[in-house]
């Protein structure tokens, strides 16, 4: 269960993906990772003990999912619940606003602004 501070919506939403890693895993998942090797894979570099940690997190608040492992496989796959792809549009207002306001920054593919919330959750 988490914690929150107050009964502040923006300050709650923050206890929940707040920290520097878990709307990234997110962004990730949106664009088609779902295995720890993918996450593993990004450009930002997650320690593995951080993303350990984080994975349980979003799957513990149901931002994710995990899938049984594959037989011969130590880990399943992860997938975006409903409330997890609810984050979709934050996250492409985010980067726009990264995009349009910061210099030198790597424009979003046009698939990560193609993707909506109804495609992904179950």
């Amino acid at each position: 269960m988490t914690t929150f501070r107050s009964g502040c919506p923006i300050a709650s939403t923050l206890d929940i993906i707040g920290d520097r890693w878990s709307l990234l895993i997110v962004r990730s998942m949106v664009m088609g990772a779902s295995s720890y090797s993918d996450f593993l894979a990004a450009p930002e570099k997650i320690a593995t003990n951080i993303l350990a940690e984080r994975l349980k997190r979003l799957e513990a608040v149901g931002l994710v999912v995990q899938t049984q492992p594959r037989k011969g496989s130590i880990r399943g796959t992860y997938a975006l619940t409903a409330k997890g792809a609810a984050l979709i549009p934050a996250l492409q207002a985010l980067a726009r606003w990264g995009e349009e306001n910061i210099p030198d920054r790597w424009p979003a593919p046009e698939r990560f602004y193609a993707a909506r919330p109804a495609g992904f959750g179950g």
